[in-house]
């Protein structure tokens, strides 16, 4: 059975010690967008060193890929994870790290998470060496920031059914027009990988909602794109989020990821779907990091909160929210924990799984924090209580990453078509 390492929980514990130096006195200001997420989260990896690891990672990988492509390689194909090492090692360290820092600020994480897991992960699994070359090494070390643009106001959880925004052929060249919307990091990021559909023509009759899928890299400042404000939210307001908008943005071929509208790994959609995968496992990690913020916060209350001359935790209906809040706390780990096994194995979820663990976890992480607010009674309605955002916090990841009900849809197809 899996188990936290001395190493996760040197890691967990480090992570502490800079949450409450950096994060809990800038908390205010980072949920009001009085402070940017961005140097605290560059400040996370520069102490922690992994701005560093990033790098050399980064550099190894583009090496190697430089000597296959000459021929002088004798280790191509000998390793995996596009050059950065065996990715279940370094899993739990990044959990640990992760899960802490959803008990304070999953906004915070959203914003580097979804630069490097969806953006620059995009780019290092569909780019050319050119295009790595180009853009990785800025994104693995935060110096940039990436968006991953594939929402729009009419495509939501049918994606690319209902997807509208569209490139044209225009000479070598292709035009993008249409509209993203919801797009973490897409009121201030410096690198943009939007997914639009190739409009061929075809007349009235072409069904558009096949049509192909492409992905693109744009940067910030490019004639025709436009940045929207940030969103006022509900959660998750450390995290910047907004539309985008594409009015006749001309892109040269080499901002087409793969440089090829062939792909040997399929069109656009494949990518997305692999992304899905370890957007909906994050999910997990982030549950379980404010399902263990509530239960710690609850439990010291109950200790502490005297009614009718005792602690509020002798009473039993507190201790059958105690006690739920263990039994989620318990499921979920483990959840995370067999994950954890399988991608040391070298094995990943299938999408429906994925599906699964994000719809029960994000289900869970809410009524664990809806029961801390009531458990806290008119102190947990207070916004300087933490259980205020913890639920605010985790109602967001019920939709973020696709909506529960269509995860739902996800699990029963795996189980039909398997």
């Amino acid at each position: 059975m899996f188990e936290w390492s001395d190493t996760d929980i040197i890691m967990r514990d480090t992570v502490r010690d800079f949450i409450d130096k950096e994060i809990r006195p800038n908390l205010d200001g980072l949920e009001s967008g009085e402070l940017s997420p961005y140097p605290i989260a560059r400040k996370l990896f520069s102490e922690f060193g992994l701005d560093v690891k990033a790098a050399d990672a980064v550099k190894t990988m583009l090496d190697r890929e430089r000597a296959t492509q000459e021929g002088t390689s004798d280790t191509a194909g000998k390793r995996s994870g596009g050059g950065l090492g065996d990715i279940g090692a370094q899993a739990s360290m990044a959990v640990a790290m992760v899960s802490e820092l959803a008990g304070v600020s999953i906004g915070l994480i959203s914003t580097f998470g979804v630069s490097l897991g969806l953006g620059a992960a995009t780019i290092m699994s569909r780019g050319t060496l050119a295009q790595k070359e180009r853009w990785l090494p800025e994104l693995m070390t935060l110096e940039k920031i990436a968006a991953w643009a594939i929402t729009e106001p009419d495509a939501g959880s049918d994606a690319f059914g209902g997807m509208k925004t569209y490139v044209r052929r225009d000479g070598e060249d292709y035009v993008l027009n249409g509209q993203k919307t919801f797009i973490t990091n897409g009121p201030n990021a410096d690198v943009l990988v939007v997914y639009a559909k190739l409009d061929e023509g075809g007349g009235a009759g072409a069904d558009k909602r096949d049509r192909r899928v492409l992905t693109f890299v744009l940067d910030s400042g490019m004639p025709g794109l436009t940045q929207g404000k940030p969103f006022k939210k509900m959660g998750m307001m450390s995290s910047p989020t907004g539309e985008l908008f594409f009015d006749d943005v001309r892109l040269t071929p080499d901002r087409l990821l793969g440089e090829t509208e062939d792909h040997t790994g399929g069109d656009g959609r494949d990518s997305a779907r692999a992304n899905f995968v370890a957007e909906r496992v994050g999910i997990a990690v982030m549950s379980l990091g404010i399902i263990n913020e509530c239960h710690r916060l609850c439990v010291d209350y109950a200790k502490s909160r005297t009614l009718w001359g005792g602690e509020i935790g002798r009473f039993q209906l507190i201790q059958l929210k105690l006690a739920k809040m263990e039994v989620a706390r318990i499921n979920v780990q483990n959840m995370v924990f067999q994950t954890l096994e399988r991608l040391k194995a070298g094995k990943l979820p299938t999408l429906g799984e994925a599906s699964a663990i994000k719809w029960y976890s994000s289900e869970v992480a809410t009524e664990v924090a809806m029961d801390a607010v009531q458990l806290f009674g008119g102190n947990g309605y207070m916004a300087e209580y933490r259980v205020e955002q913890l639920a605010r916090d985790a109602k967001s990841l019920m939709i973020y990453a696709g909506s529960n009900e269509v995860q739902i849809t996800h699990v029963a197809k795996g189980l039909l078509t398997g």
